[in-house]
């Protein structure tokens, strides 16, 4: 589990990092720098869940159980939280418009906080010393 972990988290951050130049060079120059501001939202909330997965791999603390629920659980709220923000920000590049599909952003948030609110549960309730 915890090099499933690893490796989701190892791409999560390479993907920001791919993200994050291409929004700095190719994407400023045609959207709005309101959108350039959103975009980079998404792509450090995707960062800062790629962080969280190296800690939960690296953790020998966490049950293997809650590491898979909590993988579950930032994976799609990463899909949902950032995927979506990134969309919303590139809107007017496509004809499809993305503020139909708006209303997951918060769901993804939602699943990122159900995914820290997890570790926590967990934390508190195991007895080692932390």
């Amino acid at each position: 589990m915890d090099r499933r972990i690893m490796i989701t988290a190892v791409l999560l951050g390479i993907i920001s990092i791919v993200l994050g130049a291409f929004g700095a060079h190719a994407l400023k120059k045609i959207i709005s720098p309101e959108a350039i501001v959103t975009f980079e939202v998404g792509i450090r909330y995707q960062m800062y869940h790629a962080l969280f997965l190296l800690f939960l791999a690296t953790n020998g603390r966490i049950q293997e159980k809650t590491k898979k629920n909590i993988l579950i659980l930032t994976i799609f709220g990463v899909i949902f939280f950032s995927g979506s923000i990134y969309f919303l920000a590139t809107n007017n590049l496509t004809s499809f418009d993305f503020k139909k599909i708006g209303f997951i952003t918060p769901i993804g948030g939602l699943l990122l906080i159900t995914a820290w609110s997890w570790l926590l549960i967990d934390l508190l309730k195991n007895k080692k010393q932390i």
